[in-house]
């Protein structure tokens, strides 16, 4: 199972450059009042149909487990959709003063507000070892885009919270409770929820940068890009350590299969949620596609940076085990 959900994960990756490739080629047919109609199958069906296979495919027991383990999944929550946002609005207040495109330090800040991924950190925590946690950001990511970036959104607040609302909200409650009716089917099946997202995301990957590759006025230099791919990986790594350095402190509460769970949840953001919220907060922008170019540089940097961590953590948690059974008294 974890072979073929890497593999969908690399096809996933070389899906995006060919989309974005496509796009490159014949932008005409994913604009706005093209062939496609972007403006009604992406910014209303395909969104939804992301959100409702969420919903079909939320497993609404992991809720219970999560409350098994509070500390661990409080920790998570505040670190990713708290200080994570925080400290990255510290850091480009002092990027502003460099010559990097402004769009793609706008796009910095959006990679910060988003929750984590159902999919790759749990696969990655899973293949070291450790606890599972439920992951939910659905309703504040948005507000944390609104936040720090909501002057940079054309779009009017409650227009972009009713769409929200009718895109996002409605169709995973759907989701949720056609999967009660259909628990035993779905568990029996196993239907490939994560093809028929990554299939939807691909389309609305490559209708946003249609619109890019259809304005003249939009630039993208080559040293920018060359700087924020550096800086996604620093940052990322840098709160990996700092993840690892928090859950490991005396007095902690957490085991070694805790900070596993914390490394990975904590500093992982979500493509699959990601970017039809763009989609929605930023509609119209004339820069989405150059916000969204950090979030789809994150997404497989930090699959290439967990996987090459994951035998050095592993091998770590399991000495830590094998240290912790030994220091226990015999009676």
């Amino acid at each position: 199972m974890r072979l073929l959900e890497r593999m969908r994960k690399e096809w996933f990756m070389i899906g995006i450059v060919l989309a974005i490739a496509g796009a490159k080629l014949e932008p005409s047919v994913g604009v706005n009042g093209g062939p496609l109609k972007p403006e009604i199958t992406v910014s209303y069906i395909a969104v939804a149909t992301i959100f409702f296979n969420s919903g079909l495919s939320l497993k609404t027991e992991e809720l219970t487990s999560a409350l098994v383990h509070i500390k661990l999944h409080l920790f998570i929550q505040i670190f990713t959709l708290a200080f994570f946002p925080a400290t990255i609005w510290l850091f480009l207040q002092l990027l502003s003063i460099t010559p990097i495109n402004e769009w793609l330090l706008k796009g910095l800040q959006t990679v910060g507000c988003m929750p984590p991924p159902v999919s790759s950190a749990v696969i990655l925590t899973k293949a070291v070892g450790g606890n599972e946690v439920s992951h939910r950001g659905i309703i504040i990511t948005p507000l944390l885009l609104l936040l720090f970036l909501g002057s940079s959104s054309s779009v009017p607040f409650t227009s972009i919270f009713s769409q929200l609302f009718m895109t996002v909200v409605v169709p995973l409650i759907i989701g949720q409770i056609v999967r009660r009716y259909i628990k035993d089917w779905l568990e029996r099946k196993k239907p490939p929820f994560g093809a028929i997202s990554s299939s939807v995301l691909l389309m609305i990957i490559y209708t946003t940068f249609c619109d890019t590759f259809s304005n003249p006025n939009i630039d993208l230099d080559k040293f920018s890009l060359i700087l924020i791919l550096f800086i996604i990986f620093s940052i990322q790594l840098s709160f990996m350590v700092l993840t690892f350095l928090f859950s490991t402190r005396n007095n902690s509460g957490f085991t070694p299969a805790d900070t596993v769970a914390i490394i990975f949840c904590s500093t992982h953001k979500s493509l699959t949620l990601g970017i039809p919220m763009l989609k929605i907060v930023f509609a119209g922008h004339e820069h989405l596609s150059l916000i969204s170019v950090p979030l789809l540089i994150y997404h497989p940097v930090q699959i290439l940076l967990g996987s090459v961590l994951v035998p050095t953590i592993k091998s770590w948690m399991v000495s830590r085990q094998k240290g912790v059974k030994l220091t226990r008294p015999t009676v």
